[in-house]
């Protein structure tokens, strides 16, 4: 049985192999940092969110404060 070469040979110092996991390290930290700032751009959108729940509920409570108010006078 003969062995085919299905890959092209490059070369193999250990520079390059340094060059080629600096760039992967690279990618990974990019890749990190943009599913960190899409996280914080999720946070921010809740966080907004449940402000406006919590505004809605105290003008439902005070609107029904008032109500009673208006009731009793």
């Amino acid at each position: 049985m003969s062995y085919e070469r299905r890959f092209e040979p490059f070369e193999c110092a250990p520079g390059l192999k340094l060059e080629a996991h600096e760039r992967m390290t690279k990618l990974q930290f990019d890749g990190q940092n943009r599913r960190i700032e899409r996280l914080e751009h999720q946070m921010e959108r809740l966080e907004r969110r449940l402000w406006l729940t919590v505004y809605g509920v105290v003008a439902m409570i005070l609107a029904q404060a008032l109500q009673s108010l208006l009731h009793i006078g």
